[in-house]
């Protein structure tokens, strides 16, 4: 089994009532695109966006954040966790993205509802650590995967909610130049 699948199954299994979380990162990934690269499924964590309607339902859920706690337990011998679960606002992401969610259904849960943000948003996340080279390569097989093109990306930049984190919108602008390069090469 892959790690995001035992993370989440391991998430399920604590859970007693349905709970909708929307995945990124490299699990998300993993779960989202079929034969994605195989390091996706090697990677030890989940991460989590909470959409901003659904944060203060979900904040003063103890039994979830219990949940997660149990789980991170479970799974602690084998280094998998649940680590990172950021409010949108925290997230590079267009203004519309939870218009545009896509259903991950894999692994089958009985009480998370999963979804992950459209591919151009999953690029928009990437770009948050700037030029980083395994965000890059991640951007890269994203913009391949779905042919994104330079003006797509134009679009998603300039609808793009970027954090209020000021060094953030330096790393968006150093990786700029790099997704529209692969974009504009991924048309030739």
């Amino acid at each position: 089994m892959d790690n995001p699948s035992e993370i989440l199954e391991t998430l399920d299994k604590h859970l007693d009532h349905e709970v909708r979380l929307v995945l990124y990162g490299r699990g998300g990934l993993h779960l989202g695109f079929e034969n994605s690269p195989t390091a996706w499924a090697n990677t030890q964590d989940v991460d989590g966006i909470i959409e901003a309607t659904l944060w203060e339902e979900l904040s003063e859920d103890k039994q979830f954040w219990e949940s997660i706690e149990a789980t991170n337990e479970e799974l602690s011998d084998k280094g998998l966790y649940i680590t990172h679960l950021f409010g949108e606002e925290q997230v590079f992401l267009r203004r519309d993205w939870t218009e545009h969610l896509v259903p991950v259904l894999r692994p089958p849960t009985k009480y998370l509802n999963l979804f992950r943000p459209a591919t151009i948003d999953l690029v928009l996340t990437k770009m948050m650590r700037g030029d980083d080279p395994q965000d890059m390569e991640d951007a890269a097989f994203l913009i391949r995967h779905d042919r994104i093109s330079t003006e797509q990306l134009e679009a998603a930049f300039a609808c793009a909610n970027l954090t209020d984190i000021v060094e953030l919108h330096g790393a968006f602008d150093r990786a700029k130049p790099l997704v529209l390069e692969m974009a504009s090469s991924n048309t030739l």
